[in-house]
């Protein structure tokens, strides 16, 4: 035995850093152990090989540390390069994508062929995990036309539409078996039989819902929802439903659809929201397992009975 342990001193373990790193986690693994957490993947992190990369790292580490995932995913970027490459030309109206019958199936194809194979495939990477679905799937997700009125008119924008019913069973039975579901936002219609796409981030925010999710985590390109934008770049870390709601009229296009589906998901027995920055590697990580998290984080107007402890509870 060398003089130095013989004498009571311990050897300097130049790992314990991560030691306390993992420590830091375990009331969050306490907390969020066999809970569901509902993800909407887009923006950045959809088309950036090292985010997507990382991104399918979390998702398994949440499904190892206990949680029960579940990927909601939209496409728009490799939509509208696929539109491009077969000479369809998009267009927006209301914010939302004109999805012509030939559109249609291409959008279809692009959701369930390609973003989703892609992200099936990362995730399966790491072991048999992760299946892919579409909400036309056992009627996972059932929708109606989508009709936005512009200027007090109803407008027909295509096949868009809006959902009227979610079937959880495929997702249950798949959590059930410890799998990962990989969900893409389109739906049928029971009226007319048709195929019809969906906004992602009210997909997920429906289906987070309808599941009992404790959380429902949408990543996007910025990150959170700021305090007084453009003026200033300071983000709200924590809002209740009733101060959301206020703030909608005044949010920018494209963070619209996202804080809606938050505060549906809220108000549907949801725990909480969180909007996250997909561009920071490993965000869904910090957010979840770190005291300080990283987003905005959404919460029912009642009064949680338990104390929330930092923005990441």
């Amino acid at each position: 035995m060398s003089e130095s342990m013989s004498n009571g001193s311990t050897r300097k373990h130049t790992a314990l850093p991560k030691a306390k790193i993992l420590i830091e986690a375990l009331p969050w693994l306490t907390r969020h152990h066999g809970k569901t957490v509902v993800i909407k993947f887009g923006g950045n992190a959809m088309v950036n090989e090292e985010l997507k990369a990382a991104f399918a790292q979390d998702v398994v580490f949440l499904h190892h540390a206990g949680l029960k995932p579940v990927v909601v995913h939209g496409g728009g970027p490799q939509i509208s390069a696929a539109l491009d490459k077969h000479g369809i030309v998009s267009e927006f109206k209301a914010g939302l994508r004109v999805t012509t019958e030939d559109a249609m199936d291409v959008v279809r194809m692009v959701l369930a062929g390609q973003v989703q194979r892609e992200l099936v495939g990362l995730l399966n990477q790491h072991g048999p995990l992760a299946v892919g679905l579409t909400g036309e799937d056992a009627h996972t997700i059932t929708a109606t036309k989508h009709q936005p009125e512009i200027d007090g008119e109803l407008v027909d924008i295509g096949r868009v539409g809006e959902i009227t019913e979610i079937d959880t069973g495929v997702i249950e039975a798949l959590l059930a078996d410890g799998r990962i579901p990989v969900v893409s936002s389109i739906a049928r219609s029971q009226d007319d039989h048709h195929v019809y796409n969906v906004n992602a981030d009210t997909a997920a925010a429906a289906l987070a819902a309808a599941l009992g999710a404790e959380t429902l985590m949408v990543l996007t390109d910025v990150e959170g929802l700021y305090e007084d934008w453009p003026n200033s770049d300071e983000v709200i870390s924590r809002l209740t439903a009733s101060q959301l709601e206020k703030l909608l009229p005044e949010l920018s296009a494209g963070m619209v659809p996202k804080m809606e589906g938050c505060l549906h998901a809220v108000r549907g027995g949801v725990t909480n929201a969180r909007v996250i920055d997909g561009r920071v590697q490993h965000s869904i990580l910090l957010e979840i397992f770190t005291d300080e998290g990283i987003g905005t984080m959404v919460v029912p107007d009642e009064p949680e009975s338990d104390a929330q402890e930092g923005t990441a509870a």
